[in-house]
């Protein structure tokens, strides 16, 4: 019951899943040859040396120093690895190969061992659950630092994905699945009903600080597109000129696409009158069936082509978890914890699978993929919920992103840990940023 006190945090299960997420992030450095450590994949993000030193002292800082005021081990690198770029100025300059002002490898590397080292000993032995302690009451820090990593290294895989693939080892097993033709789009009518945004304290045991307080909101009925948009349906936009008609973009939005050049999604490439996928470790013909990959900016130029627009982040809620009986789910397929049937979800592959695919994941309504094989794009400007307050932890995380300036995604992608399928969870981002494993679907206003 929403309020019932959490029992006391069991450790070992902690320092299971620190184990598994470092060993994880260790394998996806792994990919890169070593020409690519100090490349800027994406402009707007730091250099890959960066997000290696990153995992590790945020870990390092969050816990060690500031949840438990132990010594610290390099005050530069703890400092230099602190925190990364909100992706803002999309006239950013191109990607660099500079090295300056980034330590060797094997200096980032000696700092991650130790780092890591401090932490587990954290985990396994330090007093980690303080009740009442603004940081460690229900081992909030230690919840934090492991969301945290699983976060980042969905960042760190659509970084990757914008480098050549020859600076990539695909590892064993690495394969695309293609699929044929999409299947018919189909809208589903949601009825009008309430739905809840957010969790209550105490319902979950951690949830980021933009998931609290639980907010009940009556929704009105709408049509709703079964499946994400494909990329067969997006090419439909693209050859009738759709990134050239300024009519369905906003100003800021038509004006990057001058800027930047930009004449269909950052994941296609067209050579010589073919389309191709820029796939993480191989380009292919592009698969029609798979959900396409836009910026905000994109998704929305394209459902008012099409008529129609993007849903809020109260209507996804209701076609993920809302039911006809007017009880809400935890998962847009019921009460079954996730799993590999239910979606393309938590690193199952390294690019999207055809839509529709895992009718086990389907939601009350029939609705397809809500979970899995792409964030969500919403309508939905990224704000607080009633009675917000930041996390101790990191009371920047959502914070300083409350500017009007980013939109709410919701769902997941293939690169989305299973830790952050709940139906709480809100991610986000500005609207011109065309590199997220991000995927849309478009609905209409129709009474249902």
């Amino acid at each position: 019951m929403p309020g019932r006190p959490m029992p006391a945090v069991d450790r070992a299960p902690l320092v299971s899943r620190f184990l598994q997420l470092r060993e994880r992030s260790r394998r996806l450095f792994d990919l890169l040859t070593p020409d690519a450590y100090y490349i800027r994949p994406i402009a707007l993000r730091h250099p890959i040396v960066f997000y290696e030193g990153h995992l590790a002292a945020f870990s390092f800082n969050t816990v060690v120093k500031r949840a438990l005021g132990q010594p610290g081990i390099d005050a530069h690198l703890e400092q230099l690895f602190a925190r990364g770029i909100d992706p803002e100025d999309v006239h950013a300059p191109a990607a660099s190969k500079e090295r300056s002002g980034w330590p060797s490898r094997e200096q980032v590397r000696a700092f991650v061992d130790e780092a890591d080292r401090r932490v587990l000993e954290a985990l396994s032995t330090g007093p980690i659950e303080q009740p009442g302690h603004p940081l460690l009451d229900r081992a909030q820090a230690v919840h934090a630092i492991l969301e945290h990593e699983a976060m980042h290294q969905e960042t760190m895989l659509y970084m990757w994905h914008q480098l050549a693939h020859e600076q990539k080892r695909p590892p064993a097993g690495a394969a695309i699945k293609i699929g044929g033709p999409p299947p018919p789009q189909e809208s589903i009518a949601v009825p009008e009903g309430r739905t809840t945004l957010g969790a209550r304290r105490g319902e979950i045991p951690f949830g980021w600080d933009n998931e609290f307080e639980a907010v009940d909101v009556e929704v009105p009925a709408f049509v709703i597109d079964r499946h994400n948009v494909t990329n067969a349906a997006l090419l439909e936009f693209v050859e009738e000129g759709g990134y050239h008609d300024p009519q369905w973009w906003t100003p800021e939005a038509y004006a990057w696409l001058r800027a930047e050049r930009m004449e269909h999604p950052r994941f296609w490439i067209s050579d010589e009158g073919r389309w191709w996928w820029r796939g993480m470790f191989q380009r292919v013909a592009l698969p029609e069936a798979w959900p396409v990959y836009v910026s905000h900016s994109e998704a929305s130029a394209y459902a008012r082509w099409r008529g129609g627009r993007l849903p809020t982040e109260a209507e996804y809620c209701r076609a993920a978890y809302g039911t006809p009986a007017g009880v809400e789910r935890p998962y847009p397929w019921g009460d079954d914890p996730p799993d590999a049937a239910r979606g393309h979800f938590d690193f199952a592959g390294w690019d999207p699978h055809p839509v529709g695919e895992h009718p086990a994941g389907r939601s009350a309504w029939g609705i397809d993929d809500l979970v899995g094989n792409g964030w969500e794009w919403t309508s939905t400007v990224f704000a607080p919920l009633p009675g917000f307050t930041p996390l101790a932890s990191y009371p920047e995380y959502s914070a300083d992103f409350f500017d009007g300036r980013h939109y709410v995604m919701r769902g997941a992608s293939c690169a989305t840990s299973r830790d952050l399928v709940r139906r709480s969870f809100r991610n986000w981002f500005r609207p011109l940023y065309p590199h997220v494993y991000a995927a849309f679907r478009c609905v209409s206003d129709r009474a249902a």
